[in-house]
């Protein structure tokens, strides 16, 4: 990592790279005010680290299904009083911003921040120029967009499904980044399960990433995978109603699967 450009490389050095969530909003899927103000924010950071993650990603908007959508103004606000004291005594630690608002990661890039995660894949003009013109790494997510929001199918389809629609939406999410003439070196795709997709969509997709970093010529290690307490999880073993914050143990039995296939980022609410 470099003032000039970052790089994703030395930071992947040894071992599977944890990126701990941290949700700094009232209404996230799986903690959704619990970690709002700024003490609670920062005792969760800890315990992340600690736990091991190596970078954490603060998101102030929730993008669970059906979530109401956050103007910048309010993110910010949400935001502004955690960065600082996250920086100021994680020193070591790199910060990502989850978010889809230019103005939200233009102030978040001054305070600290290294790397902005945007799930709509810098698919807003600013925050493609933003992202053009900042020599921070980026985390660039596929998704389905209906309106405002997310688009959310009926997530129990009764029809099977493939994977090539998803897989197509990330090429062309990757070729969007790279005709903008942003280093790839500084790029974590993020293949966006869940994000308009139906559980049979999530399996396909799943069941792809043997092939997927071929078939999209991108490096395993360049992805990152978000599947931590995702539905799709509690549907594949049989316990759909299985609470969020109780699926940790598939969480870490899925990253186990990914590691084994050379995949090596994972954003993750719990290490373990």
């Amino acid at each position: 990592m470099t003032a000039a450009s970052f790089d994703w490389g030395p930071l992947l050095r040894g071992g599977p790279f944890f990126i701990g969530i941290l949700n700094i909003t009232p209404d996230s899927f799986s903690d959704g005010g619990r970690f709002l103000g700024p003490d609670a924010a920062l005792a969760q950071a800890l315990g992340l680290v600690q736990a091991g993650a190596r970078m954490l990603d603060l998101g102030a908007e929730s993008t669970r299904p059906g979530a109401a959508s956050v103007d910048a103004a309010e993110e910010w606000a949400r935001l502004e009083a955690v960065l600082p004291l996250l920086a100021k005594s994680l020193p070591t630690i790199p910060l990502s911003l989850d978010t889809r608002h230019a103005e939200v990661a233009s102030r978040g890039l001054a305070w600290g921040a290294s790397v902005l995660n945007d799930v709509t894949g810098f698919s807003d003009p600013d925050m493609l120029a933003l992202a053009q013109a900042s020599p921070c790494g980026l985390i660039a997510m596929r998704s389905r967009r209906q309106g405002d929001g997310f688009l959310t199918p009926p997530y129990e389809d009764s029809a099977p499904k493939e994977a090539v629609a998803a897989i197509a939406e990330l090429r062309a999410l990757r070729d969007h980044l790279l005709e903008a003439g942003i280093n790839p070196e500084r790029v974590l795709l993020d293949p966006g399960f869940g994000f308009g997709t139906t559980y049979f969509e999530d399996q396909a997709l799943w069941e792809s990433l043997p092939r997927l970093a071929d078939s999209l010529a991108w490096p395993a290690d360049r992805f990152c995978i978000g599947i931590s307490r995702k539905r799709f999880l509690a549907a594949r073993a049989g316990t759909p109603e299985l609470p969020p914050a109780r699926r940790d143990v598939l969480t870490s039995a899925a990253h186990s699967e990914a590691i084994h296939l050379g995949y090596r980022v994972f954003r993750t609410h719990a290490i373990g």
